[in-house]
């Protein structure tokens, strides 16, 4: 057998990543943060538990990251979706509402997530930080920010805010309540987006398939480096 080209173990190791950052929130999620090992992380997605010291530095840094590629692509689905719009206001209220939906759909991880903002690492500077970066700054430039240097901050700071009053143990705020103040401060309609009573009625329940977020592609052929179905 003749060896794989390096395109051929670039994927592999795209993918063996990707599983890894799909393990990591689905285990989080279940389990909680301390509950949840390396070890489960590198089971649950088939890998040996030596490849995710080679990917993360740790398990802070490797849950960080997932939470992070679920949050943006979650938010890129969200502001893209159909029918689609360039209309800046509707696409803040879309990025608004898909943020605190993860916040009322998956507590458990959303308050590990903030739980490790607040260590001293604070955020970790991964690919999957930096492109939701990328998603919230257009959606701020979209509309319509004089500064978008100074409003994505600003926005990013109050999401983080109302995520953390809705995960908040034992008391957490309705997600009515901070819809309605951050519409406020945006100046956009209640009925932009996916109001809470609208999704409601529609019978919208929290998907527990995620793998869409964390898409690996085709198995590539060994010996061609073709993808085949």
């Amino acid at each position: 057998m003749s060896p794989r080209s390096a395109s051929v173990n670039e994927e592999l190791r795209r993918r063996s990543r990707e599983r890894l950052l799909q393990a990591a929130v689905e285990l989080v999620g279940e389990h909680g943060y301390e509950a949840t090992t390396l070890g489960d992380i590198a089971d649950r997605a088939g890998s040996a538990r030596g490849l995710v010291s080679y990917y993360f530095p740790g398990k802070r840094q490797l849950v960080q990251s997932a939470v992070h590629r679920l949050m943006h692509r979650t938010l890129e689905e969200a502001v893209e979706r159909e029918p689609r719009t360039e209309d800046g206001r509707e696409r803040m209220a879309r990025a608004i509402d898909a943020i605190l939906r993860l916040a009322r759909d998956r507590p458990v991880l959303m308050r590990q997530h903030m739980a490790g903002l607040l260590q001293a690492e604070g955020f970790v500077q991964c690919p999957e930080q930096q492109r939701l970066a990328e998603v919230l700054r257009d959606v701020v430039a979209r509309n319509g920010a004089q500064d978008v240097d100074v409003d994505y901050p600003l926005l990013r700071s109050l999401l983080m805010g109302a995520v953390y009053a809705m995960v908040l143990p034992n008391v957490p705020m309705p997600i009515t309540t901070l819809r309605a103040e951050l519409f406020e401060r945006y100046r956009l309609d209640w009925a932009m987006g996916v109001p809470p009573d609208a999704e409601a009625a529609s019978g919208a329940t929290c998907e527990t398939d995620l793998s869409r977020f964390f898409a690996t592609g085709e198995e590539p052929g060994p010996e061609t480096g073709q993808r085949r179905a």
